[in-house]
């Protein structure tokens, strides 16, 4: 039992009540990590807007979602890895060898990708300390500086979401529940 309210439209304070029917009319139901966000209003606009801009980043659909996922991974949120698992895979197109290469934290057959993952999880592993020979493996792999940056954007986003997910105890939607994950499974 969390001592977190999980709100829903009505429940919601004012400032988030239009955040939430805006996601739920858009996605069909209410993720419960927006549910339990609402209780700070200004925290769930900053995860909404940390989104937009991530959409907004350099990386492709594909690429931010392995980001966001590989970040989610590394900070052991089972609900945004379940999410991110069903978005990558349904609504991006992510290939599935690669969601699966992440959740298990194994290497893909694309060493773009893999360069990628790794660089995101040295990021949240290291809280940005990455040793420069990592970056110059990041930026050799046929990333650039300012995707350097956008990487740090993504886990920016995800410590939000991961950090709010474990305090408050999210449960997966069952939306999700396909792609449940454990760090220990």
């Amino acid at each position: 039992m969390s001592l977190f309210t999980s709100h829903t439209t009505e429940t919601a304070p004012e400032e988030s009540k239009s955040i939430l029917e805006s996601a739920e009319k858009q996605l069909g139901f209410l993720p419960n990590l927006y549910a339990n966000l609402a209780e700070a209003p200004q925290a769930l606009k900053a995860y909404m807007q940390l989104d937009k801009l991530m959409e907004n980043s350099s990386f492709s659909k594909e690429e931010q979602q392995v980001i966001l996922l590989s970040a989610s991974v590394e900070n052991n949120c089972e609900f945004c890895v379940a999410a991110h698992s069903v978005i990558a895979k349904q609504m991006v197109g992510v290939d599935e060898g690669i969601v699966n290469a992440i959740r298990e934290q194994k290497d893909s057959d694309k060493d773009k990708i893999n360069a990628l993952i790794e660089f995101t999880q040295e990021v949240v592993r290291q809280r940005g300390w990455v040793d420069e020979s990592k970056v110059k493996k990041f930026l050799d792999a046929g990333y650039t500086q300012q995707q350097v940056l956008e990487v740090v954007l993504g886990v920016a986003m995800k410590t939000i979401s991961n950090y709010t997910n474990h305090i408050t105890g999210t449960e997966v939607n069952k939306e999700f529940e396909a792609e449940a994950w454990s760090k220990d499974s």
